[in-house]
Parts: structure tokens; sequence; C-alpha cells
């Protein structure tokens, strides 16, 4: 029994320093996870300052705002990220991806439009966490070609009282899941993104109208230098496009008719394509503008339901239109463009841009009344001119010609009589002339429509560039006042038919045209040195002419003396 007594407290001696010893390497391997965790931790803490530290680095919005995506899924190592920005009535007007390749993107139908899980966090702003996005009854699925996506991490963005967007991350790397952890990183970022978000605004709201006082000064300055009217628009086009980061910038002013808009400026990505080209107004959102006057904005060209839409064609997305001018008195419309996938035109960016758009009516307005006071001056010099070749030149030839009237009879030799009455006939000539220019320059001018003298001098241009020397034109009598517009109608068309005969039969060497109105009648006599009517008696245009003069109870002669080449004489009844 003293053996066996013995033997077991040896046994026992043996095996008691065993048991703290292995309490104590557990107490050992527990402080090494404990040790562990913080400094994971703190690698995560200092990952976030840095974070933080990079976010707000930079003050360009677009830039800020895809530094936000891509740094929250660094922060919880998640293989896809995006951030949407919330518009107008609850939607995404940008949604910013990150973790996607370019064949993948291209392979989505489209982006996201503020549905399901998405549309939730619109409306009910907290932080979501899930295992499993397919198990939430609000999932709405994905769109076609969207890559599977399973657990789901989304924190809302707030910039002040505001809810700026939402981060949504998913499929954390490992097969894992968004722990509490995770969302609290995440929401720590989305704070100081939020702060971020706000400086890169007030940036930009001050850069902008820095810009914007620039760009006012210098158009203003055009404009009273006396700048011409494109060369102004050209300007504040540049500008607009600068002032609103815009892509592409166009400048729309009506046509004569109304029914349609010409791009008459046009400054960007594709603006060679555009410059030029015409638009109805009832197919275009510019057309909207221009006729309601007030300026309009669309998210997304590409969705607009305008499907001819040269922006849409060009692949363009956000769009501002601004008019010029207001209502009833819009001159044209300011076109801005950003290429897809940029932030759509803020309210700011209208309103300012609505205000600067009023420079560029303004200048129109000045080229209108710079042309008015213009063409009145014309005007006004025209009548003076017109009055001293009535008061003082015509007087003063037909005193001349009256003296030398009464001096024929003391002239005994008959060469010397026949040389005086040659003058007199040539002052009565040279006093006709002038009354017909006093007609035309006291005549209506309208500025819509040539007058029937000026229509006149281009057919007889036209036909001199043909003939190779430039008939001559006498004009005499009030042509534009007596004239009325269905006798002018016949006139420059068998004027027009008796120049084409004389250029292509003819081969004449020169050429007459004289038109006489008096108050009862008109007479167009057109006349040539050429081959004449020739044996066949060329007579191909002269029915038309006879018609034409039958109608009207006049008479058309066309004859050819030998020698001398052809004469027409159309008269007709006023």
């Amino acid at each position: 029994m003293f053996c066996l007594g013995a033997r077991l407290i040896d046994m026992e001696s043996e095996h008691r320093p065993l048991m703290p010893q292995m309490r104590l390497d557990e107490l050992l391997a527990e402080l090494q996870v404990r040790l562990n965790a913080v400094m994971a931790t703190r690698d995560r803490v200092h990952a976030l300052l840095e974070a933080v530290v990079s976010v707000g680095s930079d003050l360009d919005l677009e830039t800020v705002l895809r530094r936000i995506v891509e740094t929250a899924t660094k922060l919880v190592d998640a293989s896809y990220g995006a951030l949407g920005v919330v518009g107008d009535e609850n939607t995404l007007m940008q949604f910013i991806p990150v973790g996607l390749s370019e064949e993948e993107i291209a392979r989505i139908e489209h982006w996201p439009h503020g549905l399901g899980l998405l549309g939730l966090l619109i409306k009910d702003a907290r932080p979501l966490r899930l295992g499993r996005i397919s198990d939430h009854p609000e999932s709405y699925g994905f769109p076609p070609g969207h890559p599977p996506m399973g657990t789901f991490l989304g924190v809302p963005v707030r910039v002040r009282d505001e809810v700026f967007g939402n981060l949504y991350l998913t499929e954390k790397r490992g097969g894992g899941e968004f722990d509490e952890e995770d969302e609290a990183i995440v929401i720590a970022l989305a704070t100081a993104a939020g702060v971020a978000v706000e400086n890169a605004r007030l940036y930009e709201e001050s850069r902008r109208r820095e810009t914007w006082l620039q760009a006012s000064s210098e158009v203003t300055t055009s404009l009273l230098s006396g700048a011409e009217p494109r060369q102004v628009l050209t300007l504040v086009a540049a500008r607009a496009r600068q002032m609103s980061d815009a892509d592409l910038v166009q400048m729309l002013l009506p046509e004569p008719s109304g029914q349609s808009l010409r791009v008459e400026v046009a400054e960007g990505e594709g603006a060679g394509d555009l410059l030029g080209a015409a638009f109805e107004v009832s197919a275009t959102l510019a057309g909207d503008v221009f006729v309601q006057g007030e300026p309009m904005s669309e998210a997304d060209m590409q969705s607009a339901p305008y499907p001819d839409s040269p922006l849409r064609r060009l692949g363009y997305g956000p769009g501002l239109m601004v008019p010029l001018g207001a209502v009833p008195n819009v001159r044209g419309v300011l076109v801005l463009a950003k290429r897809s996938g940029r932030l759509p035109f803020s309210g700011a960016d209208q309103q300012m841009l609505h205000a600067f758009a009023g420079q560029a009516a303004i200048a129109l307005e000045l080229a209108d009344a710079r042309r008015d006071a213009e063409r009145l001056g014309l005007l006004e010099d025209r009548d003076r001119i017109a009055k001293d070749l009535h008061d003082v030149v015509i007087q003063r030839l037909f005193a001349t010609a009256m003296t030398l009237m009464s001096t024929i009879r003391l002239v005994e030799r008959p060469e010397a009589a026949k040389r005086l009455q040659h003058g007199i006939d040539e002052l009565d000539g040279t006093i006709r002339q002038i009354r017909s220019s006093i007609f035309a320059l006291q005549g209506s001018h309208d500025q819509g429509e040539p007058s029937l003298r000026g229509q006149i001098v281009d057919l007889v241009e036209g036909a001199g560039s043909h003939l190779g020397f430039m008939p001559g034109l006498r004009m005499e009598g009030q042509i534009d006042t007596l004239v009325p517009e269905s006798v002018a109608e016949h006139l420059q068309a068998v004027l027009r038919e008796a120049l084409s005969n004389v250029v292509r039969h003819s081969h004449a060497t020169r050429a007459e045209v004289s038109v006489e109105v008096s108050s009862d009648d008109l007479t167009l006599k057109v006349s040539d040195n050429g081959i004449g009517l020739g044996e066949s008696g060329r007579r191909s245009g002269l029915r038309n002419i006879e018609e034409r003069a039958g109608r009207l109870g006049g008479t058309a002669e066309l004859a050819s003396p030998e020698g001398e080449g052809t004469r027409l004489r159309w008269h007709v009844p006023l």
C-alpha cells in the first residue's frame, strides 16, 4: 500500500506543471488574435483617413465623385461600386460605376433608373446591408447584360441636409458578407464625401461666376465697339461653352420663313457636321424653346422624345437649350450639350446661361438697329440727291436747252444749226435719264424684295456674263411706282426671253435695252447688231412674247432690218 501510494504521488507531481502551460498558450493565442484585430482596425482607420484626405484633395466635381467610389470599394474590399446622383423627382440623373470593364459596360442595355433597391435608398435614405440582393422584397432585378451580384451595401451621401446621392457596393471579395465594421467605414467615408462634394460645388460656382463676369465684360466691350453680329455670337458661344464646361455649343437663328432654325455658329465636337444645318421648329426641343421663350434641359438626349435629333445621333447626353431674348421677340436659341455619362446641366447653369444669352439677343437687336439707322441715312441721302438733281441740275440743263433752241434761229449756216439741234437732243436725253434716276432714288426700296429696276438690272447683267459684253441699258419713268406687279412679271419674262435669244442666236457685238414708263403705257425695246432673224425667221420665243402682250391688251413687234440686227418692241397699256 505504501509503495502504491508513493507511486501515485510521483505521477501527480509529474503532470501538475502541464496544466498552467496549456492555459498560458490559450491566453497568448487569444492575445495574438486581439492584437491582430487591433492592427487590422488600425490599418483600416489609417486607410480611412487616407481615403478622406484623397477624396477631399481635388476640386473638380466629376473627379471627386469617381474618387469617392474607387476609395469605397478599396476600403471594404468590394468587387463593384457605384455612385448614383439623385436628380429631380427622385430619379438617378447620373450613375458612376467602378469595377466594370469597357466590354461589360457595353453589354449592359441601360443604366439603372432608380427602381428597386436603388429606389428604396432614394426614398428612405438610410444604410442598407444585405447578404443576398435577390432575397429583398424590393429587389427589381438587373437590366439585360448586367453581371450577377449577391452581397450589397448601400449608404447615402449627404450634402448638408440634402441627399446628394447613394454609394452602392456589391460582391465582397472572398465570398463573405459586408459586416457592421464595413458599414461604419463607408458611413464615415460618405460623411467626408459630402463635405468634398460641397467644396467642389462651391469652387465650381465661384469659378463659374468669375468666368461669367469676364465673359460679360468681353461681350459688352465687343458690342460697344460695333463688332459684326456673327463675331459677337461666336464670342458668346465660346464663352458659354467655357462657363458650362459643355462639349458642344450651337447658336441657332430662325430662317426668314420662321419655320426652321439654322445653325449659324457651332463649336466643339461634331461642330463641322452641324454648321449650316437647318431643323424644323416643330420637330426639335430647340424649336419648343424658340416658340415658348423658356429654357429647357434634358438629362439624356439619347432618351429624349426626338429621334431625329442631331445631338442624339452624335452621341450626346445632357442638353440645355436657352432662348435668345423673350417672347414675342425671341431671336434664336443657344444649345449646349455634354457627352453621355457626364453630369447634367444644373439649375445654376441654366439660370446663368439664360442671363448670359440675353447679351446675344442684345447683339442682334443692336445689329438690326444699326442696319435700320444706316438704311435710314442712305434713304435720306438718296432723297436729298434726288431733290438736288430735280431742283438744280435739271433746271439748269433745261434752261441751257431752251437757250440753245432760241439760238438756232440766229444761226445761218445749216451745219452749225444741225450741230446745235444735236446738242439740244442730247440735253433732252440727259434730262430724261436724270429724271429716271430721280424716280429710282425716290422709289420704294423694300429690304425683303428687290425693286423692279433692280431685277431689270440683274437680268441685263446676267446676259452680259454670257455675251462677253455688257448691253446698254436705259430706263425712263417711275418704273417702281407705276408698273403693277402683274405687268412687272410679264415684263421680266419678256426681257428674259429677248435677252436669251440675243445670247443664243444673234452673234451680236452690241445690244441695247430700253424700258420707258409713262402714266399710260410701258414700252420695252431690245435691239442688237447681230445676224438678224435669218431666212428661217427664228420666232420660237416670239409667240410667247406676243401672247403676254395680248393678255395685257398690248402689242409685240419683232423686226430685222437688213444689216441692222434685230429689233423687239413690246408695248402694253397701264
